[in-house]
């Protein structure tokens, strides 16, 4: 049984396990916020809290003795120059755990570790106002008056081209009634002239028949 034992040891060796740890509280300081399980969270939070009292001190001790953990210059660098003074005089309880459910796949309970005091850094949050509400909720009615507008101009355009479809079949059936009424003309003419010429002719034998009659 581990009653009385504290820490995990996260399916690790012990070397591993503080390599794990060391790597963790480096990335926490860069990033000031990092996602990882719940159980290497809570070990993390255990781990890093400690160096960064350590680092409060900000003497030439308390710089090698947190320089055995986190090996990156920069990172180091600026623990002992920004997060300590962002800090100030907070008595301890620099970090902040957030649960976030279970990981798809294993399982796994997973939480977000981050610096108290750079949590609007980390994940800054947009402060709305009436007047950007008021501007997104015009853009968005203008955004809907303009399809509208496009929809009628498209129905003017469509009903013009069924005005203009109409008008041109009315003048081909005008067209075409006037050419049919011009060659029925032409043919009762022609009708009436050839008539003519028949009454002619029939005419002409008539006279040279009678002249004939006479002669004899």
């Amino acid at each position: 049984m581990r009653h009385r034992v504290k820490g995990r040891k996260l399916g690790r060796t012990a070397s591993h396990r503080h390599a794990t740890l060391n790597a963790l509280a480096t990335q926490l300081l860069r990033h000031k916020k990092i996602k990882t399980t719940l159980a290497k969270a809570k070990e993390t939070k255990r781990f890093v809290e400690p160096l960064i009292t350590k680092a409060k001190k900000n003497d030439l001790s308390a710089r090698r003795y947190v320089a055995r953990f986190v090996k990156d210059k920069e990172v180091l660098k600026e623990l002992f120059s920004e997060i300590v003074e962002k800090i100030g005089d907070r008595p301890g309880g620099y970090t902040r755990v957030v649960k976030l459910g279970y990981r798809a796949g294993d399982a796994a309970e997973l939480a977000i570790i981050e610096l108290v005091d750079y949590n609007e850094i980390a994940a800054p949050k947009k402060k709305e106002t009436k007047e950007s509400k008021t501007t997104e909720e015009t853009k968005a009615k203008k955004s809907k008056k303009a399809p509208k507008k496009e929809e009628a101009e498209e129905a003017e355009v469509i009903e013009e081209n069924k005005e203009e479809k109409a008008e041109k079949k009315t003048t081909k059936r005008k067209t075409s009634s006037k050419k049919k009424s011009d060659e029925s003309k032409k043919e009762v003419k022609e009708e009436v002239k050839s008539e003519a010429e028949e009454d002619k002719t029939d005419s002409e034998t008539d006279e040279s028949a009678a002249e004939e009659k006479e002669d004899k």
